[in-house]
């Protein structure tokens, strides 16, 4: 077992396992948001930022950072807590995250990590961009208004059900997340109608059809029940 410590707490970690895998494992919360099990770590939302004392400080997402003998890792601090709610409000600002009118709202790890970490308010100017609404799909549909563009959707079609659909097109701020990299979800030739990449979505940028906000329940962990269950050669 690999010894290190966490917030001053000494943890044991399994050789192969995360900062965020070992801090879980000892009950120490961590926020994420791109991170789901049983998906490759992509490290992508940066809100599981931890400072390493022993490395200068140095900030590393937990998510994707190795757990090594000796670390000594500081998962919450005023300066954790500050640098989260800016990525948080970064988030918000970037595209049209008006909870009120989101089909996910009560249902959503955005909100709730604006809940948990004490975002009331946002101090960036919204972009407000006017992005299209994919409503094809005869049961889902794709919202980029509220795409946090976490990967989640692509890791689950790529990595659990194998059809590679959804991918990333465009750069910076005019990156979207695509079937077959362009063209209405419904005459995607890859896409199996799974929905696990709706299941994986923490937000409302992927929904199913015919379901009220109060029924928009979604169950990421599913993806891990579906690995698990798979027969292992």
């Amino acid at each position: 077992m690999i010894q290190l410590r966490i917030d001053d707490t000494p943890v044991q970690a399994e050789p192969g396992e995360t900062i965020l895998e070992a801090a879980r494992r000892a009950g120490i919360r961590i926020p994420t948001l791109c991170f789901l099990e049983s998906l490759s770590p992509r490290g992508a939302c940066r809100l599981c930022l931890v400072e390493i004392r022993n490395w200068n400080g140095r900030l590393v997402p937990s998510c994707a950072t190795p757990a090594q003998e000796g670390l000594d890792v500081v998962a919450h601090s005023e300066k954790l807590a500050a640098l989260r709610r800016t990525i948080l409000e970064l988030l918000f600002a970037e595209r049209n995250h008006i909870c009120a009118f989101c089909v996910s709202s009560g249902h959503c790890e955005l909100q709730d990590l604006a809940t948990e970490l004490g975002m009331d308010h946002v101090t960036f100017p919204y972009r407000f961009p006017a992005l299209p609404l994919d409503a094809s799909h005869p049961k889902f549909g794709l919202d980029h208004n509220r795409c946090v563009l976490c990967g989640r959707c692509v890791r689950a079609c790529a990595e659990v059900e194998g059809a590679f659909t959804w991918g990333f097109s465009g750069r910076g701020v005019e990156t979207l997340v695509e079937p077959d990299l362009g063209g209405p979800w419904a005459q995607s030739p890859t896409c199996t109608g799974c929905g696990k990449c709706v299941q994986a979505c923490p937000v409302g940028a992927l929904f199913e059809k015919g379901k009220a906000t109060s029924e928009q329940v979604k169950r990421p962990e599913i993806l891990a029940e579906v690995t698990e269950r798979r027969p292992r050669a």
